[in-house]
């Protein structure tokens, strides 16, 4: 692609001659690094960035010119293990860098400080094919070596399983496991499997390289050097024992210091030749500053030596501290004094310039984002085009390149659609290009324009990290947290007053008790009290309905009145409900089409695997809505499993048949998030979205209500504001209700009370009792997501006396 910009190479690379310290638009950030004549070392603040930077170089000179080197998820002292497929990633690229098969090498300065284990990068690859000779037995101890997890069944990646002459395995840098046949000694057959089913898929031409999916890599040397630690340190012992019998466990990197004698930095790895370039050096800067003072309060607070053993001792001694610090972050001086040692200049490339010498690369510019004003873009661009500039315009997907395309014919603007991009550019034509630049910049002086969709829709980059919602705490009753004067409910009495807490003795037993205050039984008397004793605290629970609820009275009626003008209520929202359900099974939905071209663009730039229980969810959503009769479905799933997307893509495909979808949720600030991630999601295709809260102003809702009752909005998101009796859709065809469980029972109802032939998708961490006796009676459908992403670290939980040095450690983690 780089060759579509031949008239900027040349003023570029005399910018980089001339200047030591680069000061540019972050949009040329890497077209510069493209431009370099010698191997680069790349350096972020952050593993996003370095994964985007890395993605756009390689949309510049091709992929096999760039690579990426992550850094590990979890700290050096910190008692989890980094990921197989982040493991595996690191020894691909180390051995790239050694045998200089790469350019480019970007990484984090989290990657770039963490000490790397020195492993004989020639002896952690396997290589098998078919009819090549491997004895099994072999295989099976290399894997074993390697970390990967023997088991009964290939489920996730790391795991390999032995049947009879056939071995499963999964490495972790593909996305099917591999099934390995023998005949003898001999690998008669190689060919990807499917995990859902355990059938092969496509058999496998060539050489397959297998990495290891642990760095601390157990053999002999390391099992009698685990020992000697375990010796030294008896606190440990537990854990030393698990390594010198050959046992892999959760956290074993912790231990990497006390048992490598030799770490060695990335820049070990690279040519002399190289140079480094730090990307927004003030940023790196404070960022490893930071990450040494968490490493060192991790250390310092022993924090992963809690869980070391059972022992009641939980400070780590001092010597061990010191032994296992080792293998903390290297400082950032102590980058640059390597560097100087290997004779590999530092340079930084910033945003902005921090001296006056410091020289700006002048005739690029960003390209201000036009927040979706599809009109004003194409005027732009009709403009430029008629003077004279080169004008390419650049997407991630096919679909969004044609569509792109389209809008440009409407306006009479010539175009075409690139795919070979060695060929030299039409300054009459908009060039429509594939790739994974984020951002555009425009060159006024040479007359070049860059222009991603992202720049047009004014959406950022893509936000990974789903936001996790805490789940509701329940309102149960604890006397420690009363005031004087709070409103409590008693199961027998009814509504009072709480006074305090006291301690009376009886016939020689100490009980402490609740007084609650109730209203006088005639009028000019006392208010009556009763003493409610602590073990039987069930029968209290803290008042949550009005401000200032009228006292029962001790014998009244008016509290057993009011409990059966409820269980009445309930008996009539029951039989409501039960004729509104009949008549959503009687009553014919809307069956919506199979899944189109755009709804298969859309699952493919998902950027995670779907696990098993989520894709066979996403299918059992489908299937409900392609059925001529209403969905009712429950989605139950832990919070960071999966279920925002399978919203996503359901409101996704109401909206392909011209349907509008409600989203409701329960806080403003999960409309945010929920906005935030739907925009993200739906960025390049022609879909309205609406956030209606209370963060909305008058005229902002207003204008929204509106949109919806004509259908220009196609999927509005909102709290219980998308209740109100004001708010009327053109055509709704799918109601999705997340954190189901927050919500009341005629609240979730009122959407669908009036719109029978609405599709309901619920979605809930915790299900209320009503809603799984509803599916288990067959009322509504069930769905569980039981399987957690293969990038979800399990929570860790640690119990000690309180320490400050721990709590501001776990903190500043994460």
């Amino acid at each position: 692609m780089i060759t579509l910009f031949n008239s900027l190479s040349e003023p570029i690379g005399e910018h980089l001659r001339n200047n030591e310290n680069l000061i540019a638009p972050s949009s040329v950030h890497s077209l510069l690094v493209a431009n370099s004549p010698l191997p680069l070392l790349v350096v972020t603040t952050s593993n996003r960035q370095a994964v985007e930077l890395s993605s756009e170089i390689s949309s510049w000179i091709g992929a096999d010119n760039v690579i990426n080197f992550p850094a590990w998820e979890t700290l050096p002292h910190e008692r989890l293990s980094p990921k197989p497929d982040t493991v595996t990633a690191r020894f691909k690229a180390l051995y790239k860098i050694n045998k200089g098969k790469t350019k480019v090498v970007v990484c984090s300065v989290r990657a770039l400080l963490q000490p790397i284990i020195s492993n004989d990068l020639s002896s952690t690859r396997i290589t098998i094919s078919s009819n090549s000779n491997f004895i099994m037995s072999d295989l099976v101890k290399l894997l074993i070596k390697f970390g990967y997890s023997r088991s009964d069944l290939v489920e996730r990646r790391g795991d390999f399983a032995v049947r009879g002459g056939i071995l499963d395995l999964f490495p972790a840098d593909k996305e099917h496991p591999i099934r390995i046949d023998f005949f003898g000694d001999e690998i008669d057959d190689l060919s990807y499997f499917s995990i859902s089913d355990q059938r092969s898929i496509n058999k496998i031409e060539g050489e397959l390289i297998i990495y290891p999916c642990r760095e601390l890599l157990i053999d002999d040397n390391l099992k009698q050097k685990s020992k000697s630690l375990g010796d030294e340190f008896p606190e440990i012992r537990e854990l030393t024992d698990k390594v010198a019998e050959g046992i892999y466990f959760e956290g074993i990197e912790s231990l990497a210091a006390g048992l490598v004698e030799n770490f060695k930095m990335l820049l070990d790895y690279l040519p002399n030749s190289s140079q480094i370039w730090l990307v927004d050096e003030p940023r790196i800067s404070s960022r490893s500053i930071d990450l040494v003072e968490t490493n060192k309060e991790f250390l310092e607070a022993a924090w992963s030596n809690i869980g070391w053993s059972e022992r009641q001792e939980v400070q780590a001694p001092i010597e061990l501290s010191n032994k296992l610090g080792v293998g903390g972050f290297y400082q950032l001086i102590d980058v640059k004094e390597r560097a100087a040692i290997k004779g590999i200049n530092l340079r930084s490339l910033n945003q902005y310039s921090s001296t006056p010498e410091d020289s700006i690369l002048s005739f690029f510019e960003n390209i201000e984002s036009y927040g979706s004003k599809y009109e004003i873009a194409i005027n732009e661009i009709s403009d430029w085009q008629k003077q004279g500039f080169i004008v390419i315009f650049t997407a991630s997907g096919t679909g969004t390149l044609k569509r792109f395309s389209e809008l440009l014919n409407s306006a009479d603007i010539a175009n075409q659609i690139y795919t070979n991009l060695d060929q030299q550019p039409e300054k009459n034509l908009v060039q429509l290009i594939k790739s994974d630049i984020q951002h555009g910049f425009i060159s006024q002086k040479y007359k070049v324009v860059l222009i991603s969709d992202k720049d047009i829709s004014g959406q950022k980059s893509a936000d990974k990290d789903l936001a996790r919602m805490p789940s509701k705490r329940r309102k149960a009753i604890d006397p420690l947290q009363l005031n004087a004067g709070d409103y409590v409910v008693h199961e027998q009495h009814g509504v009072g007053r709480y006074l305090e807490l006291i301690t009376r003795t009886s016939n020689g037993a100490s009980r402490e008790y609740l007084v609650i205050e109730y209203a006088p039984s005639k009028r000019g008397l006392p208010a009556d009290r009763i003493f409610v004793p602590t073990d039987t605290l069930e029968q209290v629970t803290k008042y949550v309905g009005g401000e200032s609820p009228s006292l029962n009275r001790i014998g009244g009626t008016d509290w057993q009145t009011s409990k059966r003008k409820a269980r009445k209520a309930v008996k009539q929202i029951a039989a409501e409900l039960i004729r509104l359900y009949a008549a959503r099974m009687s009553s014919p939905g809307f069956a919506f089409s199979p899944d189109t071209a755009w709804q298969k663009e859309l699952e493919d730039s998902f950027p995670f695997v779907e696990t098993i229980d989520q894709q066979a969810t996403i299918d059992e959503v489908k299937q409900d809505m392609e059925k001529p009769n209403p969905m009712d479905r429950i989605v139950c799933g832990d919070v960071g499993y999966g279920k925002t997307e399978i919203a996503v893509r359901a409101a996704f495909k109401a909206v392909q048949d011209s349907k509008q979808v409600a989203i409701l949720v329960p806080t403003t600030l999960l409309v945010q998030q929920h906005f935030k991630t739907f925009s993200a999601r739906y960025s390049g295709f022609p879909i309205k979205l609406a956030a209606l809260s209370r963060f909305n102003t008058a005229a902002e809702s207003k204008e929204i209500i509106s949109q919806l009752k004509s259908g220009i909005v196609d999927v509005v998101i909102g709290t219980h504001r998308l209740l109100s009796k004001d708010i009327e859709f053109l055509n709704l065809g799918l109601l999705v209700v997340d954190e189901e469980q927050r919500f009341g029972v005629e609240h979730k109802e009122e959407l669908t009370k009036a719109r029978t032939n609405v599709d309901v998708l619920s979605m809930s961490a915790t299900p209320i009792p009503r809603t799984l006796e509803m599916a288990i009676t067959g009322i509504r459908e069930m769905s569980n997501i039981t399987t957690p992403p293969e990038d979800r670290h399990p929570v860790l939980t640690y119990v000690g006396p309180y320490d400050d040095k721990q709590v501001a450690a776990a903190i500043h983690r994460e």
